[in-house]
């Protein structure tokens, strides 16, 4: 398994960034600010774009693991890697995402703590509905570590 920096083509990997963000003009927003790492086991499984958001901050805009791989440990070793290699740039690691019964016990289980949510945050960014495990996303929600 290795953890390659991608700093070109990009958008290679869409259908994979699609995973997590279902909008491509949502994933435009940050995908040419944000450094991107792909995870290498035999085949790409897993990517990671994370951005500086400014006062020690690095947010998690985008982590997928390919749908046939996931709940094999890619995305966790993804996060491992980020805190290990930020750890002394950055004080805190955030993300943000849907309240769903499938993320956020994911970040929960890697350390991560709620802080706050905005409200409506879905319907007013997304052209369509967005639904997790059946459940309509509205509000993003924010979890943090400290690294």
């Amino acid at each position: 398994m290795e953890i390659i920096e991608v700093a070109e083509s990009k958008k290679e990997y869409l259908d994979l960034l699609l995973l997590a963000d279902e909008q491509e003009d949502m994933i435009d927003k940050y995908l040419d600010r944000g450094i991107m790492y792909a995870l290498d086991d035999n085949g790409i499984k897993c990517e990671c774009v994370i951005t500086d958001e400014g006062n020690g901050v690095l947010e998690i805009k985008n982590i997928a693991t390919v749908s046939n791989c996931q709940g094999k440990g890619y995305a966790k070793a993804m996060i491992d890697f980020i805190v290990s290699k930020y750890r002394n740039d950055y004080s805190i690691l955030q993300v943000g995402t849907g309240d769903s019964p499938m993320t956020i016990p994911f970040y929960e289980k890697c350390g991560f703590v709620r802080t706050h949510v905005i409200p409506n945050f879905f319907p007013d960014n997304y052209h369509h509905p967005i639904f997790e495990e059946g459940i309509q996303l509205i509000d993003m929600v924010y979890l943090t570590r400290i690294i």
